[in-house]
């Protein structure tokens, strides 16, 4: 399988922001029709090369112009969000998508995003908290008296209860949280510690575990499907190298994310089989067959689309020589 991720970075080495989100549309339209599993959209702010700030906005662009993509918010810093715009904005996308949007929830890693907001960076899991709870009721569609006043979401979402919500990070306070809100939990790193934590909390609210994903070690999370690798490694490396070092400097360090680098050259990126690689199309459909999946990120770094495109058809190539 194969799923496009969208983060939108548009630095000035890169391709203007205009093109980049009209590229994403296209992308996602043509893919559907290709075999791709889902399209993934992601959440920062305030950010020197542009990050998607508003994910609901452009999965509500992509829903508009496909039929069945699956598409995944993730992760939304709810944090950031009020609880009842919140709620009206994923029931109206609920509709608009019928239904194909997930999202996966987190609480953030950035001071200056929380110093953007005004939000209390120390406070971050309480709120998370506050606004989960309240949110899981608004959108099951019923009237709510909240602090003595009356909240109702309408349109309802056409998805019973709403759209599918998980817990993303890389705590037990994550994990936890994932628990005691009955959710999935998405593990930003493979540890059985907190797969243990998620699990034994799971029990103790008397709720059988949910969806849990952990990544594989070994993985890459951010693939390109070239004819000549090292011609890709020329032309892409600047791009990955702009994502890899941002994506690593706002982690400060901590190296437990399974899509972060340390990888400070093109030179480096590659030479450490790690979360970004360059793939032939034999190397890419033999990843196919073996269970594994090619998670795109097509326009890396601003990678203009008149250069992303050739790649993204490479990988459908992969894909249908890796049909069993």
């Amino acid at each position: 399988m194969f799923t496009l991720r969208f983060d939108m970075r548009a630095p000035a080495t890169g391709a203007p922001s205009g093109e980049l989100y009209a590229a994403a549309l296209e992308m996602c339209a043509w893919a559907e029709s290709r075999g791709a599993m889902a399209a993934v959209v992601s959440e920062h702010h305030g950010t020197e090369d542009g990050h998607l700030p508003s994910p609901l906005l452009l999965a509500s662009a992509i829903a508009a112009r496909t039929q069945v993509l699956p598409i995944l918010l993730a992760a939304v810093v709810l944090p950031f969000w009020d609880p009842v715009r919140l709620a009206e904005d994923m029931s109206v996308l609920d509709i608009i998508s019928n239904g194909r949007v997930a999202y996966a929830f987190g609480i953030g890693h950035r001071a200056p995003e929380y110093e953007h907001f005004g939000a209390d960076m120390s406070r971050r899991g309480r709120l998370a908290d506050e606004k989960l709870a309240l949110l899981l009721q608004l959108l099951r569609g019923e009237p709510v008296i909240h602090q003595g006043r009356r909240i109702h979401i309408t349109p309802p979402c056409v998805t019973p209860g709403g759209p599918h919500i998980m817990v993303a990070g890389g705590s037990a306070a994550a994990a936890k949280r994932a628990a005691r809100h009955g959710l999935g939990f998405i593990a930003q790193t493979n540890s059985a510690a907190l797969r243990e934590a998620y699990e034994s909390q799971c029990r103790n609210h008397g709720r059988e575990p949910g969806p849990l994903r952990l990544p594989d070690v070994d993985a890459p999370t951010t693939v390109f499907v070239a004819d000549d690798v090292d011609k890709a490694w020329d032309e892409l490396g600047p791009y990955l190298l702009h994502d890899a070092v941002t994506a690593a400097a706002y982690r400060h360090g901590d190296r437990t994310v399974a899509s972060i680098s340390p990888a400070a050259s093109v030179a480096e990126l590659r030479a450490t089989p790690g979360p970004y690689r360059v793939f032939t199309v034999a190397e890419a459909a033999a990843q196919l067959r073996s269970g594994g999946s090619l998670p795109l990120l097509p326009l890396c770094g601003g990678l203009p689309p008149a250069l992303a495109w050739p790649y993204l058809e490479r990988a459908v190539s992969a894909r249908n020589e890796g049909k069993p």
